[in-house]
């Protein structure tokens, strides 16, 4: 009987820090989670640390609940990375095939890889991840994996995504003074699509939008690759914000209140004596009006910022020309997914088809984590396994380099999908 391998992610949020640990067993390919943990964020703005000690107490707070549900120690991790510093650019590469034979080799997959990353770039950034696109063999286009093909010159169109070297250090520092050895950092958007994209989805064109406490991410795939990625300094606690300024409520009453509307396993209406009147003091809100209108709340003040953000995004995806190749429509996930109105409002401002994206392909405590808060994180544990099970093509540089530890996106990517279908339930 084989061990199970221990695999965890650590999602450092503006709201919420969550710890995921896990158990993957190959024989049966499945992932089993046996440690969950989500605290209050501190110490963390728009995605970015601003207070190492703050941040580091909240992720110390969060592993060690999870350790206590899962019986053991956790001393390596894959960590999130995200805020409004995160970039994207595609880029191409071109080598010879090095190889007598002419057979492509591992070596030359590497170097056209190489020479994709070969970017002019300030001291200041540094590249996350590059995650090959397409290959290009002797001008045969639409090549997913070269290695075996024969030729003479081999290309590759990659997507780079960068980010700020402080932020990543200052993660990297924040996730040591926890005891904890960073796996690597994987951009919160690219993680949630691990676990709430279906391949499906990818290949005909679709958008991920991760609308998080301070940030919205944005991954847009066409044909099974990454052809965009941005983020945006604007998420769920601008909608808590603009409840607490319009009712004139604590920015403690604001959260519970959207909370309780966003709920989908409980009904507001148990709480109204008539059909649009709430009544504050039932939900435990003392502060503000007694008696608001729910109307009101969700036309006036919520749905507004919700359709601000995806216009955002609209306007994003328009500027990049993805909007026309994404048949798929968008999947919302993220902190703020299920607030009241989300699913329209992206209907209805982006003129394409939405759902809202659950994680999913896991077992064990999987009620903790049937939600898309969790979606990064749940997302970082397929991540995790890729790098174990599968011999890495996406690659990041930067401050892992220098403790000799590539950061892999994907393995081959027909083992991935054979690999997360038979994970599916």
């Amino acid at each position: 009987m084989s061990k199970a391998k221990v695999i965890a992610g650590i999602d450092i949020g503006s709201s919420k820090v969550s710890t995921l640990i896990a158990q993957f067993n190959k024989e049966e390919e499945k992932i089993s989670i046996v440690g969950v943990s989500s605290v209050d964020s501190k110490g963390v703005r728009k995605g970015q640390i601003v207070d190492i000690d703050e941040a580091s107490s909240a992720v110390i707070n969060s592993v060690e609940s999870a350790e206590r549900m899962a019986g053991y120690s956790l001393d390596h991790a894959f960590v999130t990375i995200g805020g409004g510093h995160i970039e994207s650019k595609n880029s191409h590469g071109v080598v010879a095939v090095s190889y007598p034979s002419g057979e492509i080799g591992p070596g030359d997959v590497d170097r056209v890889i190489d020479a994709a990353r070969a970017m002019s770039m300030p001291e200041s950034r540094e590249i996350l991840h590059v995650i090959p696109r397409e290959y290009k063999v002797d001008g045969e286009t639409q090549v997913k994996d070269p290695e075996g093909m024969s030729g003479v010159r081999l290309e590759v169109q990659t997507h780079l995504i960068t980010g700020s070297s402080t932020a990543a250090k200052n993660i990297t520092k924040c996730i040591s003074e926890a005891g904890i050895v960073p796996d690597g950092l994987v951009f919160s958007g690219l993680a949630s699509s691990f676990s709430v994209l279906t391949d499906t989805e990818k290949e005909l064109g679709v958008v991920l939008i991760d609308i998080g406490g301070g940030t919205t991410s944005i991954t847009a795939f066409v044909e099974g690759a990454i052809i965009h990625s941005s983020v945006f300094p604007i998420g769920g606690k601008n909608v808590t914000n603009d409840i607490a300024a319009g009712l004139r409520i604590s920015l403690e009453s604001a959260e519970k209140l959207k909370v309780t509307l966003s709920n989908p396993k409980k009904k507001v209406s148990e709480d109204l004596e008539t059909e649009d009147d709430l009544d504050m003091t039932k939900l435990g809100i003392e502060d503000g009006e007694k008696r608001i209108s729910q109307k009101t709340l969700i036309d006036g003040i919520i749905k507004p910022r919700l359709n601000e953000i995806f216009t955002m995004v609209a306007m994003e995806l328009s500027s990049k020309g993805v909007i026309g190749k994404v048949p798929s429509g968008v999947v919302v996930t993220g902190g703020c997914a299920l607030c009241i109105g989300t699913q329209e409002s992206a209907r209805r401002m982006l003129s394409l088809p939405a759902r809202i994206g659950f994680p999913k392909g896991v077992t064990g405590l999987i009620e903790e984590v049937e939600n898309p808060a969790f979606a990064a994180c749940v997302g970082l544990l397929f991540f995790g396994i890729t790098e174990q099970e599968t011999a890495p093509k996406w690659t990041s540089t930067g401050i892992f380099s220098k403790i000799g530890k590539d950061l892999p996106v994907k393995g081959a990517v027909g083992k991935f999908s054979d690999l997360f279908k038979k994970l599916l339930p």
